[in-house]
């Protein structure tokens, strides 16, 4: 049994000051241990995937297009990793545990090859990190308990748009999904 880490989102455009759909100041205290997760996994030898929203502005067919501003669109440095997490990458992005790819829906399974990766891979532990605690994230996470993953939230490495969110989904996690919340 493997497991593997989970970094949902953490872009430019959802962390840093001037992203177009910024979580702020809560995305940005966590990049420390985003930073660290991502380095002790690696070095334990377990897998580290990056799921990352991928969007073609005004796009008729996505229903984000209706709701948010333009985010995370291919090619932009909005989509790069916040900070020190794109330098870690780009350092580790040839290492066969490492594994970046796209998404374009809430949850970083849907509509992408992650079940199977883990899967073929062994992984039955989940740890998911990253932003937005509220969406991405808890969607995330919900795929994961109906694909019968064990689901570990490292609470000091994720954040939402507010404390409300926040707060919701860290219940939500523990009481409704039975994961450990640490």
């Amino acid at each position: 049994m493997s497991k593997a880490l989970l970094i949902i989102d953490y872009t430019n455009d959802f962390v840093a000051t001037d992203g177009a759909l910024t979580a702020g100041k809560p995305a940005q205290a966590i990049a420390p241990r985003v930073n660290a997760l991502a380095q002790q996994f690696l070095t334990a030898g377990d897998f580290v995937f990056l799921p990352t929203d991928q969007h073609v502005p005004g796009d008729p067919y996505h229903p984000e297009t209706k709701l948010y501003p333009p985010h995370n669109v291919e090619g932009t440095p909005g989509r790069d990793y916040y900070g020190e997490l794109q330098t870690w990458y780009e350092a580790n992005k040839g290492n066969a545990r490492v594994m970046a790819f796209p998404k374009h829906r809430y949850s970083s399974f849907a509509g992408t090859p992650l079940d199977q990766w883990l899967r073929e891979r062994g992984v039955t532990d989940v740890h998911i990190i990253g932003v937005c605690t509220d969406i991405c994230v808890l969607h995330t996470a919900i795929d994961a308990y109906n694909l019968n993953y064990k689901i570990t939230i490292h609470q000091d490495a994720v954040a939402a748009f507010n404390p409300e969110g926040q707060t919701f989904a860290l219940a939500h996690f523990k009481n409704v999904l039975g994961a450990t919340v640490v």
